[in-house]
């Protein structure tokens, strides 16, 4: 599979198995719901949402892709390493998503930034996107 369509299938079932992680970390966080509700409140939110996180997964796949062709080198452990990354870089930006999120406090979108349960929810989603990231794309 194509390095761009294995991102997006990747991101997609992450947002597929959201509801199960929900329940193992006792935490509402949804990506889906963090995305969707940006641009719209409507009953399309989660379209809108699963729609945007799958983008983002073709475009850090097309990333990976670039990244696996200079060091093809164990592109596995790349994409995980990569995605993890990525966590670690940009979890603290949910400090402006708990400030200036249209739908904060809505379902999907609680409090983030000193939430420990939803830094876990999302290291293990993270953690699945590249590990999947990884098989579907080699």
């Amino acid at each position: 599979m194509r390095a761009g369509a294995a991102g997006a299938t990747a991101a997609l079932i992450w947002g597929v198995q959201e509801p199960l992680d929900q329940r193992v970390f006792g935490c509402d966080y949804s990506d889906v719901a963090v995305l969707g509700k940006v641009l719209t409140r409507g009953p399309r939110w989660r379209a809108v949402g699963f729609a945007l996180h799958a983008a983002n997964g073709a475009v850090f796949g097309l990333a990976y892709e670039k990244l696996t062709r200079r060091d093809p080198v164990r592109p596995r452990a790349l994409a995980l390493a990569l995605a993890l990354a990525e966590h670690f870089a940009l979890y603290p930006l949910t400090w402006f998503v708990d400030r200036y999120h249209p739908a904060r406090g809505e379902p999907g979108v609680p409090p983030l930034f000193h939430n420990r349960r939803a830094f876990m929810q999302a290291t293990w989603r993270h953690a699945l996107f590249g590990w999947l990231l990884g098989r579907l794309a080699t």
